[in-house]
Formats: C-alpha cells, sequence, structure tokens
C-alpha cells in the first residue's frame, strides 16, 4: 500500500494551504521545481498539480503557474462512523467479515453501521458525506446505485469494495482468490481420476465472482487436456435439469459456483436415486457453516472472510486519513476436504 508519488506532493500542498503555509493568492512552486524537490518526472508534479486544482485548492493560469483559491473547500468533518452496506444481512452464502473488521475499527474509535442497500433508497450523495467517514460495500450487481456511487467518487469519499469490482469507478477492491479457488476445486477432482467434471451454475445471470471461479475450473480442465468442458451455454440445461445433465453426459464429479448451489444439487441428486460421493462427487464454493453440516460433509474451497474484513477495513482507515489511491487485493483461498468427494479406482 505504497503512497503514490504524486499523492505524497498532493498531500504535502494540500497540508501546507491548509495549515496557511501557502496563503490565499500565493503562487505554488512549479512543476519543474517540485520535480525537483521530490525527485519525480514533470509528469507526476503536473498531476498532483492537476488534482490540487480539480479538489478545488488552486486555479492555474496559462504561463504564470499555480495559485492558491481565495475560498478554499471545507475539509470533511468526522463522524467517527461507517457505513458497511451488504446485499442481505441473513443471506447464508455471506461469511462473518465483522470478525476481522471489527477490532480494526475498535482500534480506530470508529461505529460501524452495517445495513442492507435498502439504506441508499432514501439516502443522496450529501447525506451519506454528512453521516459517515466512510462506506465498505459488497457488491451484488456492479450497476447498482451506480450514480451515488459515481457522484461519492467525484467527492473523493473514501469507499473500499468487497468481492466485486466496479471497473469504471476508482474505489478498491478486496476480493477473493476466485480463479485460483476454482482450479483448485478442479484440479483436485483430476487428480483423484476424475475425467466428467462439470461446472454447475446456480443462476443465470454471472457475477463477476462466479466467471472468475468458472475461468479456474477451465483452467485445470485444458491444463488437464480433458476432453468434456462445461460451457456457459450449458448453464441453463445444468441448473434447470441437472439429472438429465449428469446421466447424459456421464458427469463423475461437480464443482460448483458455491456452497448454497452445491447443497442443492446434492438434495436434487439424492433423491433421484445417486449415492454421493459413491456415485458422483461435489465441491462447493466459500465453506459456509451449512458445508460441515450436511450429509456428506461437503468438499469445498473456504474464504478467509475474516481478513476480507480485516483487510477492508485497514483500506478504509488508510484512504480516511490519507485519501489514499489504494490497488485491489486478493485473498488467498483454501480447498477443505470432506466426504463428499471420492477417489475413483
Amino acid at each position: 500500500m505504497t503512497l503514490p508519488l504524486y499523492r505524497k506532493i498532493y498531500q504535502d500542498l494540500e497540508r501546507a494551504i491548509q495549515s496557511g503555509s501557502f496563503s490565499s493568492g500565493s503562487q505554488l512552486p512549479t512543476e519543474k521545481e517540485l520535480a525537483d524537490t521530490y525527485q519525480v518526472s514533470r509528469i507526476t508534479s503536473k498531476r498532483a498539480l492537476n488534482e490540487l486544482e480539480t479538489s478545488g485548492y488552486i486555479y492555474r493560469v496559462r504561463g504564470k503557474g499555480s495559485f492558491v483559491k481565495d475560498h478554499l473547500p471545507s475539509p470533511m468533518h468526522q463522524t467517527n462512523r461507517i457505513l458497511f452496506l451488504l446485499p442481505f444481512m441473513k443471506d447464508l452464502s455471506l461469511g462473518n467479515f465483522t470478525e476481522g473488521l471489527s477490532p480494526i475499527m475498535q482500534a480506530n474509535n470508529l461505529d460501524v453501521l452495517m445495513t442492507t442497500m435498502a439504506y441508499l433508497n432514501h439516502k443522496n450523495t450529501e447525506e451519506i458525506i454528512q453521516e459517515f467517514d466512510g462506506l465498505i460495500y459488497y457488491v451484488q450487481y456492479p450497476e447498482s446505485h451506480l450514480d451515488l456511487f459515481a457522484a461519492l467518487a467525484f467527492k473523493k469519499f473514501p469507499v473500499i469494495l468487497l468481492d466485486k469490482k466496479i471497473y469504471d469507478l476508482p474505489f478498491p477492491t478486496i476480493m477473493s482468490e476466485n480463479t485460483g479457488g476454482g482450479f483448485s476445486a478442479t484440479n483436485y477432482l483430476i487428480q483423484d481420476g476424475h475425467h466428467r467434471i462439470a461446472y454447475l451454475f446456480g443462476q443465470e445471470s454471472l457475477p463477476q465472482s462466479v466467471r472468475q471461479r468458472y475461468l479456474g475450473y477451465i483452467q485445470a480442465i485444458k491444463e488437464a487436456g480433458l476432453d468434456f468442458l462445461t460451457t456457459i451455454e450449458d448453464k441453463k440445461n445444468i441448473q434447470t435439469h441437472l439429472i438429465d445433465y449428469v446421466k447424459e453426459n456421464s458427469i463423475t464429479a461437480l464443482v460448483c459456483e458455491n456452497d448454497l448451489t452445491a447443497i442443492h444439487a446434492m438434495k436434487l441428486l439424492k433423491e433421484a436415486g445417486f449415492l454421493i460421493p459413491e456415485d458422483i462427487s461435489i465441491v462447493g464454493f466459500d465453506n459456509i457453516q451449512a458445508a460441515s453440516l450436511v450429509e456428506p460433509p461437503l468438499t469445498t474451497v473456504a474464504q478467509n472472510f475474516k481478513r476480507l474484513g480485516q483487510i477492508a477495513g485497514q483500506y478504509l482507515v488508510d484512504s480516511m486519513r490519507d485519501n489514499q489511491l489504494l490497488d485491489d487485493k486478493k485473498i488467498p483461498v483454501a480447498l477443505i476436504k470432506r466426504q463428499s468427494t471420492k477417489e475413483l479406482k
């Protein structure tokens, strides 16, 4: 999380302006002077000055330089509260982020309001900024409330995304290593001797995280040189006609987009007379609590929800403190081997 050089220049000048070291109407160092002082390129120093202009601290006159404005933007007041938005408060597919988030918030004397996306139906950008110092957003649909989040980005309000990236906005995203997890799940089945491995989608839409897991599945299948592969076009068939799909394609193992999908598939297969794992092996993704409680207990890829919450909290604190532009971060996953899979002899 190294601070970009232009942000270092920006922050130093911002503090100097706010403290009065550069008073109203005074001229700032030139791009060349800043480049020499900080040992950076002219492009870097120019970007810092452009950011100050965009933030309302300075105005620039062609051929003359950069000058401090008479009326400076008001610094954001502190509320010592952050907003944590989740798709559904009781969604079993979402793990316990608060175990990692709470210690970070407590150490920084911050309260957390955890609620659902419906909260935004009655709030506008200014109200969010007035009531909170920052926001953590578990993204379900990247297009939801896009106007509000775009406005927050323009205001440079600290926002950290979980699980999915909104590519058109500059918010850092903390996500699990979904592609690697999909690869690990599939490769584990391949090592157990399975050659007819299907990927099971739980819904018609394919969120980023599901696409990434599916790409890991494809990578493992291709690297192993296997003939059978579930394609995107197959997903409706295996979702609505799972039993027929398994029989027609002689499937011996399923990689499922998440644990809930895997548990539902186990139920359908049992009702159709299949034995698990004797007839078909199943791997899930998430390691929700129910994964260890079903019969047989589900082999799955565990997301580290504690670490996700911890990193999201630290990113938010850093963003609130220094207005940093932070890089996306992927958190490693782990394969949890239980009794829903079996080695083929």
